[in-house]
């Protein structure tokens, strides 16, 4: 979903080749769950696949492109690949993969931790100002579930319940809140991602939601 950002004095002590690996393997959980919605809805195997590529990959597509650089989706081919196989897995295999949803869940508020802090340092790597490099992290985590649900003919999720954008604003605001007081530790980038992982479980566990809009029906 990302690619590894080597020069950003944000993720300094970060080695490169763990970034990798943490983004990928943050791609292929999101795929999987992509892939189980795919599954759920009765998709065919393209479709099962095309669905966990679009959960994998779009939010870095999304914010590559609104930074204005070529998405590294399609200049590493290792994010392709591991989301394509995200997509297969699941589809051979749906039944198992299906019973270990809630782990799912954990790894994808992983994966949603990573991504947005990653994201906004991306951003930010590209002298974007402080408030977009907030919303292009949390875009960058997001982003591919937003394009599943409307590609599945639903109201995103992430803007009709549960706990989902607002902590990945949470964790990609500490790390810009960092940036902006010109602080560059290495311990910012993990508090972001802390703040992200706890606020977004703490949304599964107890079903902590957004107030909701009421509206009434008249009857005529």
């Amino acid at each position: 979903m990302l690619a590894v950002v080597s020069q950003s004095t944000l993720l300094r002590g970060f080695d490169p080749t763990l970034l990798l690996v943490l983004n990928l393997t943050g791609t292929f959980v999101f795929g999987l769950s992509g892939g189980l919605a795919a599954v759920r809805a009765k998709l065919d195997l393209f479709g099962v696949v095309v669905l966990a590529a679009a959960v994998g990959l779009a939010g870095g597509i999304t914010r590559d492109l609104l930074i204005g650089i070529p998405p590294a989706t399609f200049r590493d081919w290792r994010y392709l690949a591991v989301a394509g196989g995200a997509g297969l897995v699941t589809f051979a295999a749906s039944a198992t993969v299906g019973r270990f949803g809630r782990s799912i869940i954990v790894f994808d508020a992983g994966g949603l931790s990573l991504f947005c802090v990653t994201g906004a340092a991306t951003a930010l790597q590209h002298r974007v100002g402080p408030i977009e490099a907030v919303i292009l992290g949390a875009v960058t985590g997001i982003g591919g579930g937003m394009l599943r649900d409307i590609l599945l003919r639903e109201v995103p999720i992430v803007l009709r319940e549960g706990l989902y954008a607002i902590p990945a604003l949470c964790g990609a605001a500490v790390v810009v809140g960092a940036s902006e007081a010109g602080t560059h530790s290495l311990a910012y980038p993990i508090i972001g991602a802390a703040v992200c992982f706890a606020i977004r479980l703490i949304g599964v566990r107890w079903d902590v939601n957004v107030p909701a809009a009421k509206s009434r029906t008249s009857d005529g």
